[in-house]
């Protein structure tokens, strides 16, 4: 139920009514009646627009944007140049076109294989991330086939990943309580964990190969291995001799390496591509979130003798490679390479870890911090057995919406970690405002459980 707040009148927030806005009601309220539960959930702000690094709703009120509307507004929210490719390209004619070829699609297509280096230069465009990931796994167990028959079949990933919520995409990723539903798990998909150095604390490569071991796993069997540049649900990144050495592992017994780059591609980490801190190529990578900062579409890209395995017919979506998203991922991409947005984004990102280290470094509750560029992950844990507290993550990340910071709910292990990415064209003095907000919002709910 809506509650008064204090108001906030800065450069970038806006709080004026109760929290939710009382006239916001109806929609919340439309929305849980007729959408399923499974969609709610989120911090009650009903969006009316967004420009930049704010988001706006109909009563005047403005939220500073730590969430890009979960990474995909990499350019901004509401880029005049993008809305614009949109509406020529709509004004063009040309709505939807299937798989039959289009100019635009081939223009798209060309572009953004020629932002990858060699050898990764066929793409197949997609809508969703979870379709991407999807055609890694077709992929990989064909490649597996052909190289040693049908029992190399196997796909390795790791505890507590992301990679989509289709069924391919949930039993290749690490949350089990996603894949609950599922039943009857397919045992050719199994997680080793990931070493992040605090929720695993052994980084050695030899863990990676002891856990395939006690799993009864060959390295002969293993068709792939699948991982996101960093772990969606905790920001943390693997060290760069960890990857070196799978790099060499996969060489070494024919396996593909597939960096999932939903999250991390198109700037978000500092750099064009996530994968490039890791100084390794992969022979996959999916992309999607913020390849157009605004409508559905997502890619895959990889080696020509893997992408071309598959006769011609055997790989199409109906919304494959659609004009206007096309048009929108163009643009998109002009911006993010003529504004070095991922060099704002590694800039930046200096000041960001900056006001997190200085927050973790006030509260023993804020017991994990990781990430690059724009892209973080605060855990909140108990300070006294470091076990994951959810509830204080979702309870600091309300009392910051209240104050007219947005960031989504805690994602990570029981919903700990308080995740933060902004759009990469914020500055540092938004970031500076946004981390003193968090910063504040840690102090009040830690002193009212004080008072309980």
């Amino acid at each position: 139920m809506p509650r008064p707040v204090p108001q906030v009148e800065t450069k970038f927030r806006r709080i004026v009514t109760e929290i939710p806005v009382p006239a916001s009601l109806e929609t919340l309220q439309k929305l849980e009646q007729y959408e399923l539960r499974a969609m709610g959930g989120q911090p009650p702000v009903v969006w009316d627009r967004a420009e930049g690094f704010q988001v706006y709703d109909a009563w005047g009120n403005c939220w500073l944007d730590w969430s890009s509307g979960v990474l995909i507004t990499n350019a901004g929210h509401g880029r005049q140049e993008i809305v614009d490719a949109i509406v020529k390209q709509a004004q063009h004619g040309l709505l939807t076109n299937y798989c039959f070829p289009s100019a635009i699609r081939a223009e798209l297509a060309e572009r953004l294989v020629s932002l990858t280096p060699e050898p990764l230069k066929k793409i197949f465009i997609l809508t969703t991330g979870s379709e991407t990931v999807e055609f890694a796994i077709k992929v990989a167990r064909t490649h597996g086939q052909k190289v040693g028959g049908r029992g190399k079949n196997v796909l390795v990933s790791f505890e507590k990943a992301f990679h989509g919520r289709t069924l391919g995409s949930q039993q290749v990723g690490g949350i089990p309580v996603l894949k609950e539903w599922i039943g009857n798990l397919d045992p050719g998909f199994v997680q080793v964990p990931f070493p992040d150095g605090f929720w695993t604390e052994d980084t050695s490569f030899d863990l990676f190969e002891r856990t395939l071991s006690e799993k009864g796993v060959a390295p002969s069997q293993v068709c792939g291995v699948v991982m996101e540049t960093y772990q969606g649900g905790t920001a943390a990144f693997a060290p760069v001799e960890y990857i070196k050495m799978l790099r060499q592992w996969c060489d070494g017994h024919q396996a593909l390496l597939v960096f999932d780059e939903v999250q991390a591609g198109f700037g978000r980490t500092g750099k064009l591509w996530g994968y490039e801190h890791y100084g390794v190529l992969p022979d996959l990578t999916t992309w999607g979130k913020g390849i157009s900062s605004s409508l559905p579409i997502s890619a895959i890209v990889g080696r020509p003798e893997l992408m071309d395995m598959h006769a011609p017919g055997s790989a199409s979506s109906t919304h494959t490679g659609n004009p206007v998203c096309c048009a929108a991922a163009l643009a998109n991409v002009d911006l993010i390479l003529k504004e070095d947005l991922a060099g704002n984004a590694a800039r930046v990102g200096e000041v960001l870890m900056d006001g997190l280290r200085r927050i973790q470094g006030r509260f023993k509750e804020a017991g994990f911090l990781a990430g690059k560029g724009l892209v973080a992950g605060l855990a909140c844990v108990d300070p006294v057995h470091g076990q994951p507290d959810g509830k204080l993550a979702h309870d600091i990340v309300y009392r910051a919406m209240e104050k007219g910071l947005l960031m989504f709910n805690p994602v990570g292990p029981q919903g700990c970690t308080i995740k933060i990415a902004p759009p990469l064209t914020i500055t540092a003095e938004a970031v500076e405002d946004g981390c003193q907000v968090l910063e504040e919002s840690f102090a009040e709910v830690l002193a009212e459980r004080a008072g309980q």
